[in-house]
């Protein structure tokens, strides 16, 4: 198997633009190597977010972690949450835990492109290159996506689409 393929596209630029607005972390930069933490084998323990500078007429949110660079001709969805309401401005390291404990009252966490709940940590193959992890949230102009916790995360991506606003992005890195 060659792990040395090109580099996938960057996954929003494939997208309608839309106005940006500020995404930082505590956890991860742009960019930068993430710790060991976010990745599968030291926990999978999702970063703290925040973010700022919404625009108006913003009615709820959605969250996610894509890796563009997995293996697959589809990327690999490590997170997403959906129907955070408008007045969210972060979520703490953690918030992605399986049982959702850490999210905003209405948040659906729906599951990963591993079968599961909650954010699954980076795990590239051994040797292959270093994979980007791009954690987006998008306002959305609709109080609420309809969708549980068995939705898949490009259904989610997909409505989302329809009512995007405005979206902001941190792509930290991460190689084995």
């Amino acid at each position: 198997m060659d792990l040395h393929r090109p580099l996938a596209p960057e996954p929003y630029d494939q997208l309608p633009t839309v106005p940006g607005f500020t995404l930082t972390s505590q956890d991860v930069s742009d960019g930068a190597p993430m710790a060991e933490a976010h990745s599968a084998e030291g926990g999978s323990t999702s970063p703290q977010l925040a973010w700022e500078g919404l625009p108006e007429g913003t009615r709820s949110l959605v969250v996610s972690c894509f890796d563009p660079d997995a293996p697959t001709p589809a990327g690999f969805w490590h997170w997403t949450v959906a129907n955070l309401p408008a007045s969210t401005t972060s979520l703490p390291t953690g918030a992605g835990s399986a049982d959702g404990a850490h999210l905003p009252e209405g948040a659906v966490q729906v599951r990963n492109d591993g079968g599961g709940a909650g954010f699954t940590g980076a795990a590239p193959p051994e040797g292959d290159r270093v994979h980007r992890y791009v954690f987006a949230v998008h306002a959305l102009d609709v109080d609420r996506l309809d969708v549980d916790e068995t939705t898949t995360p490009t259904k989610v991506a997909f409505l989302s689409l329809f009512h995007t606003l405005a979206r902001a992005t941190l792509t930290p890195t991460f190689q084995r």
